[in-house]
């Protein structure tokens, strides 16, 4: 899917589709819009390895286990309980991992980047601020996932 061009996408397009009842990110299905994602990425360790008999005196770097970062989603809340009718069935003890797929779309909303979390679960929820202080401050709530893999195309 993804395509070379010489100026780099906006990072303001995209669609996260939840999996399972939260809808499969096609117009209309998921509820409340993200406004923030990150997290994307991972870490990879490696053991250092050396032959006695090496022509050179340095250790080789071989690749074993990887560690994937928390992805962090931001919303307004939307009046939508959704999100945390999820929220709570993992919360109350009963796993539901979703295959969470992040889409970047272009100038003319067609996909161009996607991620998809393997089994991805909540971890953390925040809820908003909230402050009668006057100002035109949205109430935003915070999700992170963990997942257990990551794959672009």
């Amino acid at each position: 899917m993804p395509v070379f061009r010489e100026n780099p996408y906006g990072a303001f397009n995209y669609i996260v589709a939840l999996g399972g009842s939260q809808g499969d990110g096609s117009d209309g299905s998921v509820i409340g819009g993200f406004s923030d994602v990150s997290g994307l990425g991972f870490d990879v360790s490696y053991s250092e390895y050396r032959n006695g008999n090496e022509k050179f005196n340095t250790t080789r770097k071989i690749p074993n286990t990887h560690k994937l970062d928390d992805i962090t989603l931001k919303r307004g809340l939307v009046g939508s309980d959704d999100l945390f009718a999820w929220l709570k069935t993992v919360r109350d003890g009963t796993a539901d991992p979703r295959q969470v797929t992040i889409t970047l779309l272009d100038e003319a909303r067609q996909p161009v980047a996607s991620w998809t979390l393997r089994r991805a679960q909540p971890k953390k929820w925040s809820g908003p601020t909230l402050a009668a202080k006057g100002g035109g401050d949205v109430a935003m709530e915070e999700l992170h996932l963990v997942h257990e893999g990551i794959e672009y195309k």
